[in-house]
């Protein structure tokens, strides 16, 4: 039975954004957390140790990102590590004397320099995915397999409506 109070709405919506605004904080912190274990040179460096290769942990996070998404410029990457793209220009630079990435001169526009991954490259960064999802898996060997797929569906569907948000004022 619903008794109409005049304002029952109107209350209901007010508890709803409530208790909605309080869900975001938490899936804030939560991102916030992802973040700081994602990008922490801590597991930058479990990961070198469990792949079993040597490279420079400030080097690490420019490799994996040039193989998933190379070729890729120098002000692109270093936006999406959050460094000064002069210090990238020079951490790609030794990269490509390690003989891991190859830079060229972009195919859209001549002044823009991009980065590509090369074979010896492909094998670190495999020996890398290789220890990620041995990692993850350990992780993960208490979920079930529903849950797990829901978690992968709705953290695409969380990333692709991050990318895809004006939410700081961009046109």
């Amino acid at each position: 039975m619903h008794i109409y109070t005049g304002t029952g709405g109107r209350r209901r919506k007010n508890m709803q954004d409530a208790h909605i605004s309080g869900q975001l904080r938490v899936l804030h912190d939560a991102v916030l957390d992802l973040v700081a274990v994602i990008n922490g040179p801590r597991r930058d460096r479990t990961l070198i140790r469990e792949a079993g290769i040597d490279l420079d942990p400030a080097l690490f996070p420019l490799l994996v990102l040039t193989g998933r998404y190379g070729p890729i410029g120098v002000v692109e990457l270093a936006d999406r590590v959050g460094r000064d793209y002069t210090t990238v220009s020079r951490q790609l630079a030794r990269l490509e004397s390690l003989g891991l990435i190859v830079r060229r001169a972009g195919a859209a526009d001549r002044r823009v320099r991009e980065s590509l991954i090369t074979p010896a490259g492909e094998a670190m960064t495999a020996a890398i995915d290789g220890a990620r999802e041995r990692i993850l898996r350990r992780g993960f060997e208490g979920w079930d397999g529903q849950d797990f797929a829901t978690l992968v569906r709705l953290m695409r569907r969380f990333a692709d409506m991050m990318k895809d948000a004006r939410i700081d004022g961009e046109v």
